[in-house]
This record gives structure tokens, sequence and C-alpha cells, in this order.
């Protein structure tokens, strides 16, 4: 590789961990346009099967190598090449298409309610269970051993939880109440650390970090906005006016739910356009969108200003997304987390469906004990967890409504395609991908299962080693305006048995990313797309290029130098990512209804579909009602057993709606 000056001095031609670039795809046009300053295109880090997943590094998630063979059954190539289908003599009374959490829970549930005896295969394209709750480990130069989150993040609001997940997650052996413990909530406190912001030269003109401080005129001066930015800023933020006039407070409820937060600011606010830009991706994060599609009345509920001049009380409003009636309502503190996120609710599912891949019976163990991927799939296990293996086909033998068995056809490491038989098959997969798995369903329902169009998102973990950086600028991390990234955050203070999360500045820790490919201007389904379509022509040696460029740059007065200080980089690519959510003002028939996800996720025969997807809400605790769910859509419900929360969201009744 011929590394520039530059990039040498930004550290691409260390060698730290991570994975070998492989021959792959070229990058197409227009990978470079989406990051910033980026330099010429190169191929893909594409990612191969390894005997222990979670220490992989480099690029992880949905890539190309684990996406190729469905995208050839969508391309209708696939049959033409594959060869004739071996059948196995392997039969199951459930097989579930998808290990992710829902997955997991599924067939969790099912050998709960029809007995312990039922013999479950669990098939999944990537080489690791727990879909997008995924585990990253590094090794830092000291030897200290630390653990990231590749994907789904924390348990948000148990207080809000089901009936049905609060049982399996006591049945698996995780109490949330304990994270009050593991997760040090002073931890920055404790060390004067504060949040900041960086502006990138790029749109800004100049880089520039400025940390937020209690007083907003103080800290808006040293930003590089305008002097009529920084005044209405400050205005939005410390003394709004009213900028409905003339509406009762359910007219300007419904009417912010109409508008974008954008519009808001632009056409009602009337604020310097540059407020505007420095808002932009202020929802990403938590709606999928920016300002551009995010409705006035969710952006209130993610805590932008504005809004405090306006008489709109203090309940939340049933024209609130699911995610909006959660932020305005959420009465629990953000602390439900390990620290490979909601990894750990998978290793727990794992651990109670095959005992022997993973030791130990606590909490505790759950972070710090070794999964034995060998042990997931034996043949003497009445469970077994097959990665590497996409479903290309399930059909039932005979007219669904009469059928005895299914036979669910996969593809092996080879591609070549394999059936077995169930009794029982749970769709734990993406809505969308079910209509290239089965010729059964009606239009209406293939058109439901089509609306969601999942939110393509990046979880990069970059390990330090050390954080001497951030405490000399005393920040712990920070929000970037104009670059690629979000910014960039220490990760959770959370310390867990013999694991033990970092002290001193001197110690080693994980950094974390993200990214939500957004195209402002679109409609939301519409930037799903695009986003997705953009995030597949984005090599690994182009996200490491940006990453140590921002960090370099927004972290220079602390004395960071990327080459030195960065020991590790992985970058969790997924590109199918987030649930899509229902939100105003796009879609205009929530929350009164139908639902798509109420057609999308009909069962038939003896099939059924459990994902985060036929909730329509990207959080562990939707998946895992969901898995509950789809075993009683085939099963039936128990007499007694607890209730499942089949709707969107937090629970009605708790937020007051």
């Amino acid at each position: 590789m011929n590394w520039t000056e530059k990039d040498k001095k930004l550290g691409m031609d260390r060698a730290i961990s991570r994975r070998d670039f492989m021959d792959g795809v070229a990058m197409a046009i227009g990978g470079a346009v989406a990051l910033r300053a980026m330099g010429p295109g190169s191929a893909h880090a594409q990612s191969a099967p390894v005997a222990y997943p979670p220490a992989a590094s480099g690029l992880q998630g949905q890539t190309d190598a684990a996406q190729n063979v469905m995208h050839a059954v969508r391309d209708g190539s696939y049959w033409s090449s594959a060869g004739p289908v071996t059948a196995s003599a392997e039969s199951y009374d459930l097989v579930v298409v998808g290990a992710g959490i829902s997955g997991l829970a599924a067939a969790h549930s099912f050998r709960k309610q029809a007995g312990p005896d039922k013999r479950v295969l669990i098939v999944d394209p990537l080489e690791d269970f727990g879909g997008h709750a995924k585990r990253n480990e590094f090794t830092a130069s000291n030897g200290a051993k630390l653990i990231g989150y590749g994907g789904s993040q924390s348990m948000q609001t148990p207080s809000y939880f089901s009936p049905a997940v609060n049982a399996l997650l006591t049945e698996v052996g995780i109490e949330p109440k304990r994270f009050e413990t593991f997760y040090d909530q002073k931890w920055s406190e404790d060390r004067g650390l504060s949040g900041a912001i960086f502006f990138s030269r790029e749109q800004w003109g100049e880089d520039r970090l400025v940390i937020r401080t209690g007083k907003t005129p103080e800290w808006v001066a040293k930003t590089p906005l305008n002097d009529k930015a920084k005044s209405d800023l400050i205005q939005l933020i410390e003394a709004p006016g009213d900028y409905l006039p003339g509406l009762t407070r359910e007219q300007r409820l419904e009417k912010l739910s109409e508008i974008t937060y954008k519009a808001f600011l632009l056409d009602h606010a009337k604020v310097d356009p540059q407020v505007a830009d420095y808002f932009a991706t202020s929802t990403n994060g938590y709606f999928g969108v920016g300002i551009d599609a995010a409705s006035a009345l969710d952006a209130r509920a993610n805590g932008n200003p504005g809004f405090d001049g306006m008489d709109l009380g203090e309940a939340v409003s049933k024209y609130n997304s699911p995610s909006g009636r959660l932020a305005f309502t959420d009465p629990d503190d953000y602390i439900y987390h390990f620290p490979d996120g909601n990894a750990g609710i998978a290793r727990a599912l794992v651990r109670a469906l095959v005992p022997g891949a993973l030791a130990g019976t606590s909490m505790e163990e759950l972070v710090t004990e070794t999964v034995d991927y060998s042990a997931l799939d034996k043949p003497d296990s009445p469970v077994r967890i097959r990665l590497n293996a996409t479903v290309v086909k399930v059909a039932h033998d005979g007219a669904a409504d009469g059928a005895s068995s299914v036979t669910v056809t996969y593809a092996d490491a080879a591609g070549k395609p394999v059936s077995v038989k169930a009794g029982h098959v749970v769709l734990a997969c993406w809505h969308r991908v079910i209509p290239y798995l089965t010729d059964e369903l009606g239009a209406e329902q293939v058109a439901a299962l089509n609306d969601q169009q999942k939110v393509p998102l990046i979880y990069t973990n970059v390990q330090l080693r050390n954080w001497q950086a951030f405490d000399k600028l005393k920040i712990d991390g920070f929000r970037a305006r104009g670059d690629f990234w979000s910014g960039a955050d220490i990760d959770f203070p959370v310390s867990m048995g013999d694991y033990k999360f970092a002290d001193k500045p001197d110690d080693p820790v994980v950094l974390h990313l993200s990214k939500v490919m957004t195209s402002p201007g679109l409609a939301p389904r519409e930037q799903a797309l695009a986003g997705r379509r953009a995030l597949m022509t984005l090599s690994f040696e182009e996200m490491e290029r940006s990453i140590r460029d921002l960090l370099g740059r927004a972290l220079a007065g602390g004395g960071f130098d990327p080459a030195r200080d960065i020991e590790a980089i992985t970058c969790n690519r997924w590109s199918h990512g987030y649930a899509y959510e229902y939100m105003r003002p796009g879609d205009r028939f929530w929350p009164d209804g139908p639902l798509p996800i109420e057609a999308a996720r009909k069962p038939w025969g003896r099939i059924s579909i459990a994902n985060a997807d036929s909730g329509a809400y990207a959080y562990a605790h939707s998946a895992i009602d969901q898995g509950v769910r789809a075993v009683r859509d085939l099963l039936g419900t128990p007499e007694g057993a607890p209730d499942v929360s089949r709707f969107p969201g937090p629970p009605v009744e708790k937020i007051g709606l």
C-alpha cells in the first residue's frame, strides 16, 4: 500500500489490530463523496468466519460476505448456480431463522411452552449470534482486556418492560436493578469531565472544540456561529417565544407533529439558518432521521430547544412517535448496559439454550466467560445454533392449513443448498427478506412486510492506549458538527465482576463512534434505502482514515496523536440496522392505524414471524416481546402467561394516554 505523508501522520500505516485487507468488490463511485476529505477509494475489507468472532477486528456485521447469498436470492441468480438441494436427515420441532435476540427469545419461549425435550435449530448468516447485539473484544498493549458494544446498546427503561420481557430476563439470569451498582453514574463527574462540541472547518470555516458549560451564553460565544446565529441559539435555549400564536394547546401539539423540526426552526422560530445547521443531525441517533424528517414534536421529546414558551403542558402527545413517547416520559436512568451492550442478553439466552457453550450462572460471568463456539452446533444437543448459514427457502410440505411439517433450505458455508425438516418455523429475520423465502403469502401481507425499510448505521469501536487527551481537555466525549461521524465518546463506565472499567487517564479505553446513514431531503423510508446503498460503497480503509482524521483534529488540544494513541479499530456495519419506527409527519396513519405491522406479522400454517420489525420498534425488549408473541401464534397462549407488548413503544397506560 502506498501511503501518503498525511496517511502516515494519521497512522494508517501502523500495525494495529484491524482485519487485514482482502480482495473484494471495488468501491463504487460515490463512496468518497459520502465521507468528507477521504481520498481515493479502495477494496473492501472483507469478513471471513473466525474461530472466536468477538475478538475479530476490522469490518464486522453485515458485510458483503455475510449478505452475498441473500442478495443472489433477491436478484434471482442463486438457484441457477447453487445446484441441487441436499436433503439432510435432520428434523426439528422448531427451526428459527435468525439468531438475533428475537430469534433466541423465540427458541427459549418455545422450549418453555412446548417442553425442554423439544429439538430446536437456529440458523443465521452472520459469524456470530445476537444479530445487531454484537460484542467486540480488544487486548490493549498493556495486556488489559476491553469489551465494547458493536450494535444494540442498552436495555432502555425497564419500568416499561412487559411482564413477558421481565419473566424471560429473570429466567435467563438477568436482574436489571443490579446495574445500579455496575454502572458508575458519577464516573465523569468525579473526574471533572464535561461534554463538548467539535465544529469542523469544512462546514464552519475552522476546526474548533467548544466545551459545554451550564451557562449557555458562555459556551455559545465560543462557537464559530455568526453573531445572529449565536443570538438566536441563546434565545432558543434560554427564552424561546410563542412560535405558534392563536392555537389551543391541542392544536399546537398536532401542528408540531405535522411539521419537521427544521421547518419549526426556520419558518416559525425564524432563526438564522446556521442554527438549523447546528441541530441538523441532533435527532439522527434516536429517530434514525435528521431534523429535516423528524417532527418538531419528537424533537421536543428529544430535548431540542424552542418549546418552553408555548404552553404545551407536561403530558405526552398521542402524536409523538413511540420513541418520542419514551423519551418524553422515561422514568429511568440510562444505565442498563452490559459492557458488550445487549450482546449480554444474547449471551444469557445462549447460555440457557446451549449450556455447554457458556459457563456460569451469574450476570458477571456473562461478561467474563468465553463462549465455546464449537459447542453451538453439536448433533447431540437439543438446541443447535448454526452460524454462517443463510436460509434461502421455507415451504410447507403440502397446503399450509393442513401440513404437518415445513421444509427449510439453507445455504451452507460453500453456498450449497441443504434442507432440514421442521414441525414449526419462526422467521426471526428482517421483514423484507421474508417474501424472498416463500411464495405462500398474499399480496397484502407482502406489501405490509415491504413497508419496513431498516435504518442503516455504523457502530465503531476505537481502542485507545489511554484517555490522557480527554483528561487534559476535561471532556468525556464530543458531538461533531459537520463531520461524517456523529462524534466520539468514552464507553459507558460499567464494571462487572472481574471486568473493571478504566479508572486513571493512563488506562486504556474503548471509544465509541456512530453514524446513521441519512439522506436529507428524502422521505424517511427513501432515506434508509439511499443510506444503505451509500453504506455498502464504503471501505474499511475510508472509515479508518476518517476516524483518525476526526480524532486527531478534535482532540489536538489534548495532545492526541492518532498514529500513537490508536491501538485497534472495529467498524460494525449494519446496512439493515434499526427497525423502522412509525412517526409523523411522514406516517399519517400513526397512531390511529391501521398499522402495517398488524398485517405483516400474521402467522400462516406452521410459520410465524418474530423480529424487531414486527414491533416497528428498535429496542431489545421489543425484540423479546415479538419472539414470545410469535411462539404463542404457533402454540397458543398458555393460561396465566404474562402479557406481551404488541403495540409499538411504551405501554400507553404507563404514559398516560
